[in-house]
């Protein structure tokens, strides 16, 4: 069965990368382009990961997933924040609203796909990591 991965982001030009990036892999990719949307998308696709911007120009990223995360059903939603947001204590801001995972952009494919393997392998969700783009 193909996983679904849901994107929230406002840059075509990133959603296209992590859409080809995805595909190639066998991803199923859902997007949405802001954070409103995203929440709908989520309870529209059921989405088995999703991937976060924190800057969207309506409903910010640490709102969407506070807003996951007050949803039972998709507390343990794996969510890992996608962001160009780099600054000290940035990626423990995004951790303590309910991310799962960090990652910087430029985003590096094959970290990606990694963590996306790491989250939908058989291993407890919800434990919280940094992951550069290295």
């Amino acid at each position: 069965m193909t996983a679904t991965i849901l994107y929230i982001e406002d840059n075509a030009d990133n959603l296209l990368l992590v859409r080809r990036a995805l595909e190639a892999r066998g991803y199923r990719v859902v997007e949405a382009v802001d954070g409103v949307d995203g929440l709908a998308q989520v309870e529209r696709e059921h989405p088995d990961v999703v991937l976060l911007d924190i800057n969207l120009p309506d409903v910010d990223g640490y709102e969407v997933v506070r807003r996951l995360r007050a949803n039972p059903a998709w507390r343990t939603l794996p969510v890992v924040a996608i962001t160009a947001k780099a600054l000290p204590g940035d990626a423990e801001r995004a951790l303590a609203a309910g991310c799962d995972l960090y990652m910087s952009k430029p985003i590096a494919v094959r970290a990606l796909w990694a963590t996306l393997e790491r989250l939908l392998s058989t291993q407890p969700k919800g434990q919280a990591e940094r992951f550069g783009t290295d």
